[in-house]
C-alpha cells in the first residue's frame, strides 16, 4: 500500500449523481479485504476488473451447478434461468463487487451442514462473516438452536481473521473503517438497500427501521433457543435476517439467499419473493426520485421481496401453491 486511507474517495471511485442525492460509492467491505484488494495493485485496474468479472461469473457458474445438483436435478432449466436472472448477479458484475465467492464460500456451508460436516461449514461461515459482518446472525441463530459445533468454529475463525488487519495495517485501519460507516446514512436509503433501515430512512427517518431490526433479531434469537430447529432452516431465516436487519442490505446480498430458494419451501411468497428479485437494477434505483408511495411500493421492491423470503421459511407451508410445478 502507498499509505493512503483504504476507505476514502479516489479518482476510480464510482459515483452516482440524482436530482435528490449525490453519493461516492467508496470501499465499504471490512480491513479483512484490504489484503485481497492489494493483489490486485499488481495489474492495470482495467484488467483486475477483467480478471475479477470472469473469477465472479465462475463462482456463479460453479454455484448453480451444486444447487441445481443437489435440489434440482430433474427440473433444472427454469431454476437456472431464474437464477441468471438476478438483479444482484447482473449489478455485482457491474460494480466489480467481491460478493460472489463469498456467496459460493456460504453455498458450500450450508451443503456442509446439510452432510453434516459441521467443522468445515464452521470454517466457511466464519470466513462469510469476516467479510460480510452482518451474517454473524448466522451462526448466532445455529448456536441458539443447540448446532453448537459449527457456531463456535465460525465464531473463531471470525476472531482469527478480524486479527490480521490488525496485524498488518494496525489498528487504525479499524478507525477508518468506522468513520466510513458512520457517514452512510445517506447512501442507506437508497431503494437497492433491502433492509428494514433502508425502507425506514425512505419514509424519512431511521427509527423505525432500528427496532424493526431490533425486535426481528430478539424474535428470532427466542425462536431458535425455543424451539430448537434444524440446522438448514435455522441457516435459511438467518440468511434472510442478516439482510432485513443489516443497516445496509443490498441487492447483492440477495444473492446469498439462492440456497434458501433452491431448497424450499415453495409457496406464495417464495414465488412472490423470487419474481421480485429479478427486476432490473437500474430501473429499481430509478425511482428513488419517484414520489413516496412509489418509492416504498415498488421502488422498494426487493425490500418486500426480503421479507415476503422471511415469511415463506418461516410459515409458507400455509400457503402452498401445490397446482405448480415449478421449482425455485
Amino acid at each position: 500500500m502507498m499509505g493512503l486511507d483504504p476507505y476514502g474517495i479516489y479518482p476510480l471511485t464510482f459515483h452516482y449523481v440524482s436530482p435528490k442525492l449525490d453519493i461516492w460509492n467508496p470501499n465499504l467491505n471490512p480491513p479483512i479485504s484490504l489484503p485481497l484488494f492489494q493483489v490486485f495493485d499488481w495489474f492495470e485496474p482495467h484488467v483486475s476488473f477483467r480478471l475479477w468479472y470472469g473469477l465472479s461469473i465462475l463462482c456463479y457458474g460453479v454455484i448453480i451447478f451444486l444447487l441445481v445438483r443437489r435440489y434440482s436435478r430433474s427440473n433444472w432449466v427454469i431454476p437456472m434461468l431464474w437464477a441468471l436472472a438476478l438483479a444482484g448477479f447482473w449489478d455485482t458484475l457491474v460494480l466489480g463487487q467481491i460478493y460472489l465467492p463469498l456467496v459460493l464460500a456460504s453455498v458450500g456451508a450450508w451443503l456442509l451442514i446439510e452432510r453434516d460436516r459441521p467443522v468445515v461449514a464452521g470454517l466457511l461461515i466464519g470466513l462469510v462473516t469476516a467479510f460480510k459482518p452482518n451474517f454473524l446472525v448466522w451462526p448466532a441463530l445455529l448456536l441458539l438452536a443447540g448446532h453448537t459445533v459449527p457456531a463456535v468454529v465460525a465464531f473463531l475463525t471470525f476472531g482469527v481473521l478480524g486479527c490480521v488487519p490488525l496485524l498488518v495495517y494496525g489498528p487504525d485501519v479499524y478507525q477508518q473503517w468506522f468513520a466510513l460507516l458512520a457517514t452512510e446514512r445517506n447512501r442507506a436509503a437508497l431503494t437497492t438497500n433491502a433492509s428494514f433501515l433502508g425502507l425506514s430512512l425512505r419514509l424519512g427517518s431511521a427509527l423505525p427501521g432500528t427496532l424493526l431490526s431490533m425486535a426481528l433479531l430478539g424474535m428470532l434469537a427466542f425462536w431458535a433457543w425455543r424451539y430448537r430447529p434444524m440446522a438448514l432452516q435455522a441457516s435459511a431465516v438467518a440468511l434472510v435476517a442478516g439482510i432485513l436487519a443489516s443497516p445496509l442490505g443490498w441487492i447483492h446480498y440477495t444473492l446469498f439467499l439462492l440456497p434458501v430458494f433452491f431448497w424450499g419451501p415453495k409457496s406464495l411468497p417464495m414465488y412472490l419473493a423470487a419474481a421480485l428479485l429479478i427486476l432490473p437494477t437500474d430501473r429499481i434505483i430509478r425511482l428513488f426520485n419517484a414520489p413516496i408511495w412509489v418509492m416504498v411500493s415498488v421502488g422498494s421492491a426487493y425490500n418486500w421481496a426480503v421479507l415476503l423470503c422471511l415469511i415463506g421459511v418461516l410459515g409458507g407451508k400455509w400457503l402452498p401453491i401445490r397446482r405448480f410445478a415449478l421449482r425455485l
